[in-house]
């Protein structure tokens, strides 16, 4: 990738009424854009965050899981809502919902390659059928009076790309921005993303485009900007255990240099803070399981460990079976000379 050498410019990016912050976008993922990283992300920078996607079908929203996905509370506008579907009326009657319960923004999920969401013709299944896409935009952009956007792949397979097709059809809907993430279907998250589709649709395009792919450092995502003409890059895995990559990211962008790491007081605080946030949220029980993810990411992020020990503190988190003592450990963990102390330790008592 061939790209010019001084930095992106970090202008503002407007979606319908919303005019974000900075080019810099926390990207959805089941699992993982939960309210409290969401909130996070947004304090360290994110111009604007999208939540886990939620099924375009009313009749699971009462399950805990549609619930906890609903719930944005709390959060600064935009709210921004991803829904998944296959059948158009049914996600033009979700986005109406949604919209009642509070969204400011209607995302379409169209890139998910997960097989439980392609198999119901949703996600990047639906690139397959360029008729149906074209109707649940229509259907989704009348169906409300705030602005809609859409996530794609590039297309189904490397045989059929078809991204900048698509990328018309959502235009001529009245879509108001589209990410794309550089990578078809079949790859899921294999192999490297690739741009040369994302610079073509956005030559092509006058809403804004927003580049997703292996965004994971801050010259990375200057780089991006720069060989596609993107309005803005999406962060996705590169966000996992590391959500300072937004604050180090726009200040790339704006100062052409890197900002300095967090401090271990940084880190703590801010791990101790999303750990707290998740307990709160899911509960006891189910706080202190998801909080075990979390934790694992910030130690693969973490540079001061090597992979053997990462796993080795890894396997201590996740037999850790209160707050009480995973915030101990956390205290631990970030702490100086914290390889030679927790591991001469063994594991914590649970």
């Amino acid at each position: 990738m061939t790209v010019a050498n001084a930095p992106a410019t970090n202008e503002p990016v407007t979606i319908g009424t919303y005019a974000l912050p900075n080019r810099v976008i926390l990207a959805p993922m089941a699992g993982v854009t939960d309210r409290p990283f969401r909130q996070l992300c947004r304090r360290l920078g994110a111009g604007w965050v999208v939540g886990e996607m939620v099924t375009s079908d009313p009749s699971l929203w009462h399950t805990r899981k549609s619930q906890l996905r609903m719930d944005h509370r709390g959060e600064p506008d935009p709210r921004v809502v991803q829904i998944a579907g296959g059948d158009a009326e049914m996600l033009a009657q979700a986005a109406r919902l949604n919209a009642e319960l509070g969204a400011q923004i209607i995302d379409i999920n169209m890139g998910c390659p997960a097989k439980k969401v392609c198999n119901k013709a949703a996600g990047s299944a639906l690139l397959r059928d360029e008729a149906l896409v074209a109707e649940i935009l229509d259907a989704v952009v009348s169906a409300v009076d705030i602005p809609v956007t859409l996530k794609i792949r590039t297309g189904w397979c490397a045989e059929s790309n078809n991204a900048l097709r698509i990328a018309r059809l959502a235009e001529s809907a009245g879509i108001q921005a589209l990410a794309v993430h550089g990578r078809h279907r079949q790859q899921r998250y294999t192999g490297q993303a690739e741009y040369d589709t994302i610079a073509e649709i956005k030559s092509h395009l006058s809403i804004p485009v927003i580049a997703n792919g292996d965004i994971t450092s801050p010259e990375k995502a200057a780089e991006v900007l720069a060989y596609t003409g993107a309005d803005a890059v999406m962060v996705g895995r590169g966000a996992q255990g590391n959500p300072w990559i937004f604050q180090q990211i726009n200040h790339y962008l704006q100062h052409g240099e890197r900002l300095a790491l967090p401090t271990l007081v940084e880190r703590r605080h801010v791990l101790h803070g999303h750990v707290e946030a998740l307990h709160e949220f899911y509960g006891t029980t189910m706080g202190v399981r998801i909080a075990r993810k979390h934790v694992g990411w910030y130690l693969s992020d973490d540079p001061r460990f090597t992979q053997p020990q990462q796993r080795a503190l890894k396997q201590q988190f996740n037999a850790l079976a209160s707050p009480e003592t995973q915030f101990d450990w956390i205290n631990d963990v970030m702490a100086p000379g914290a390889a030679i102390r927790l591991l001469a330790k063994g594991s914590h008592a649970a």
